[in-house]
This record gives C-alpha cells, structure tokens and sequence, in this order.
C-alpha cells in the first residue's frame, strides 16, 4: 500500500539517503546492455529483474545498518512514451512496466523497512528529451499533457509520490507539476544543473524554483538538485536564503566533468567517493533544511556508504 503518501517522513525531519547512479552502475559497472539507458527493460526477464532486486537490496541494507531512510526510485527514467516507442513498447506495455517496477520495490520495503528506516517508494519520471541538454522544448501545458500517462499509472500504483530527475528546463517542470496535482500525488522536481550552478537554459536554481512555485502554487512538495558534483553548487548555499527551504534533496554526480565532457567519455569517471560523501554531507551543514542526499551519474554503493558515513558522524550517530 502508499504507506506515506499522504505523511512523507522526509518533510519532518528524519534524514534520508537515496540508491547511486542506477544506469551507469549497470551499464559501466555491470556491463549490461540498457537500449537507450532504460533500466526498465530489465524488468522483462528473470535474470534482469534479479540484477536490479540486486542493486536496490545493496542500499536497503546501507540504510538498515545506518539507522537511516531511504528514497527509492523506480527503475522507470526512461519508461514513457516517446522513449518506450524507441524500445517498441506500446503503453500498455509500460503501464505494465510501470506497474512491476513499483511493485519490484514494495519487495525491498517489505524485507527492509522497519521502526528506524523508513522506505520511500518514488515513480520516477525523466524528461521527454535528453538529459543533459534541452531539447525537444514544449510548453507546460504540452509537458502536462506528455507526462499524464505515466503519473496516471504511479496514482494507480502504491507509490508515496513521484519524482522527476534530469529535468533541464522549467515549462517541463511547471507540467509534470500540475499532472501531479491532478492525480494527487506528491512531486518532487530535481533540476540538471550546469558546472556554474545554473540550469543548462541560463536560469538559476532560484528563478526556477520561483517560476514553478508560481505557476503551480507552490505545488511540489520540494526540490532537489541532480546530475551535478557537489562543487558545482556549493556556492548556492553559502549564503542562507529564504528559497533554500524549497530544496531538500541532493543527488550529486561523482565526477567534477561538465556534461559536456561526460557525454564525450567512453569510460566511468567515478571520482572519489570519501570526498564525495564530505562534501555532499558538508552541504547540509550550510542548508539545514536538507533531508535527502544521494547519488546520480557515476556514484554508486561506496559513495552512498560515505554519505552514511558522514550523517552518522556530524547529525545522526547510531543508537547504542
């Protein structure tokens, strides 16, 4: 059942890690196939669906031992229409990968949660176009209308809420927000952000999050960063300000290359991940208001234990 989806426990104060960067894990790490990086096709076969029960078991139990929360994304970035179209999957078909993958993760709350670790089940959503780059531009209302499939079929699931991650420009958020809306489910909005901090269409994160908090009535129950190293927008929170309170989440990338240059890369750049976990953990000391830290391209189990490492350390130590 959506245990939390009228409650989620990451707005009232308990800190919470999230899974790394699921496609890169599988394909540089686990030398998988993933056509157009869709983690959803492995959920067709016995051998693919175990892999990512595999993977998502590796944080829950970070989380348990950690005395932590844990987000959950549903392997589904890529599962709606225009990119299902590019695997040959009709919508019925994604609706019912959809459907399986957030039934994949009441599995792992079932074994995992308990008393101190709350597990958080998101459908997760990824943009119409690439990741990176701002393409494939449509207004909110044509996003809204895009997106409505999918967030139709997380409201039928037993989802807490829904996220969407790499989102690189606003109308796409704005939509997305109000679909959302419509079906009653929380959303979260996390934004790609460049290496000076700003979107890859010249906002910064603050007229971004103002632009959607206007158009939707403040509709998304947060925001979170993503795709981007901690170095990257570090300097945002140097100085405290009221719309920091709207960002609860961090998903940093392990490498300090720019898009640019990671999409030119042929190998896994997965920096160091005690730094990593320093420095992401170090951000919550200048925002307070930070509840979810984790991983996005290039990060992976070791990144995520630092994270761990780190809160149990300054802000959440282990009961004794």
């Amino acid at each position: 059942m959506a245990i939390f989806r009228q409650k989620l426990p990451q707005l009232e104060g308990k800190v919470f890690i999230t899974d790394g960067g699921l496609e890169t894990v599988l394909v540089f790490q686990q030398q998988l196939e993933l056509p157009e990086f869709a983690a959803y096709d492995l959920l067709r076969q016995p051998k693919g669906y175990k892999k990512l029960v595999s993977y998502y078991k590796t944080y829950a139990e970070l989380a348990q031992h950690y005395q932590l929360g844990l987000v959950l994304e549903t392997p589904t970035w890529r599962a709606s229409s225009d990119w299902g179209a590019k695997l040959g999957d009709s919508p019925d078909t994604l609706k019912k990968l959809n459907f399986q993958s957030v039934e994949l993760l009441e599995q792992i709350r079932a074994e995992y949660q308990n008393e101190k670790t709350m597990i958080v089940i998101s459908g997760n959503l990824g943009p119409r176009g690439d990741g990176y780059k701002p393409t494939e531009l449509m207004s909110a209302r044509e996003a809204q209308r895009y997106h409505n499939e999918q967030i139709a079929t997380f409201a039928m699931s037993e989802v807490d809420m829904v996220s969407a991650l790499t989102l690189n420009y606003v109308e796409e958020a704005i939509g997305i927000t109000l679909s959302a809306l419509e079906h009653n489910l929380p959303v979260c909005i996390s934004f790609t952000l460049e290496t000076d901090g700003n979107l890859p269409t010249g906002e910064s994160l603050e007229q971004a999050i103002n632009l959607v908090d206007r158009e939707t009535d403040q509709g998304p129950v947060y925001y979170m960063i993503n795709c981007a190293h901690p170095r990257h927008f570090k300097h945002l929170f140097q100085n405290q300000e009221d719309w920091h309170a709207r960002v609860k989440g961090l998903r940093g990338n392990a490498s300090c290359l720019s898009h640019a240059e990671l999409d030119e890369s042929e190998i896994l750049d997965d920096g160091n991940p005690a730094e990593f976990g320093a420095e992401l953990v170090g951000l919550k000391s200048l925002s307070p208001h930070l509840s979810v830290l984790g991983g996005c391209c290039g990060t992976d189990h070791r990144h995520i234990e630092q994270i761990c490492k780190n809160l149990a350390s300054k802000f959440v130590p282990l009961a004794v």
